[in-house]
């Protein structure tokens, strides 16, 4: 039920996970999983059994579109931020998105193992504001080899933005890596995941597997620019077992 990286699923010990409305048969069938604010344990325990890691505790943020950086040690809302980390075995890490970028990141040990993980909820006012590297700077310097995901997101064919967030993304990202000219004067195309792959690279990412799912054309998948308010939330999982 869950989307995932072949990268990651190739690491011995680490679940992760894309969710989407596809869920338990409990849920009313035209929503579907909505993993938002107020959703219930039942749908996070199903969440973490669908991951790998069944029975987990899920560690979360209230969302702010910053650079917020949190240690998560132990499950539950640890406050407002837009990354999460851990070294602990166990513990689920999950952001929720409905179109902005979600990224999971996990750190090997010289043996190959997962060390430490993190999850990266980042729409453009959270790359421009840097929290894909500051999530990297937590994590310190791996002692193996550090691979990433980019999990599905809103495509460049179809956000299409004005200035401000051109120039807000510009001044970290080269604007070769994200931008196209858009279809109406003034407005450009943006491409959000290409601009977090970069900093992730940038970070130290040795790999990182880039999802083309576009949650604005899927209709599996939550998205406020389609949907406004009436948008769910996805979540993007990501944890080690012990």
């Amino acid at each position: 039920m869950l989307r995932r990286s072949a990268l990651l699923a190739s690491v011995p010990g680490l679940a992760h996970g894309f969710t989407t409305r596809q869920g338990p048969d409990a849920l009313d069938a035209g929503r579907g999983l909505d993993l938002g604010p107020g959703a219930p344990p039942a749908s996070w325990s199903w969440v973490a059994d669908q991951a790998g890691l069944p029975g987990a505790g899920v560690a979360l943020l209230s969302q702010v579109h910053g650079d917020g950086v949190v240690h998560a040690g132990a499950p539950g809302l640890r406050g407002e931020g837009d990354a999460l980390w851990t070294e602990l075995p166990d513990l689920l890490l999950a952001v929720r998105v409905a179109d902005c970028v979600p990224a999971l990141v996990v750190d090997l040990d010289p043996r190959g193992r997962p060390a430490r993980v993190a999850a990266v909820h980042a729409g453009w006012r959270g790359v421009a504001a840097r929290v894909v590297p500051a999530a990297l700077s937590a994590l310190g310097s791996p002692a193996g080899r550090r691979l990433a995901a980019v999990g599905p997101c809103i495509g460049v064919d179809d956000y299409e933005v004005g200035a401000e967030v051109v120039e807000g993304l510009s001044a970290v990202v080269p604007a070769e890596v994200f931008l196209r000219t858009g279809r109406r004067p003034a407005r450009w195309q943006v491409d959000l995941r290409a601009a977090v792959a970069w900093q992730l690279h940038q970070g130290g990412a040795e790999q990182v597997d880039v999802l083309p799912d576009c949650t604005f054309r899927d209709p599996l998948l939550h998205s406020h620019r389609r949907d406004a308010a009436r948008a769910g939330r996805l979540a993007a999982v990501i944890g080690r077992s012990s």
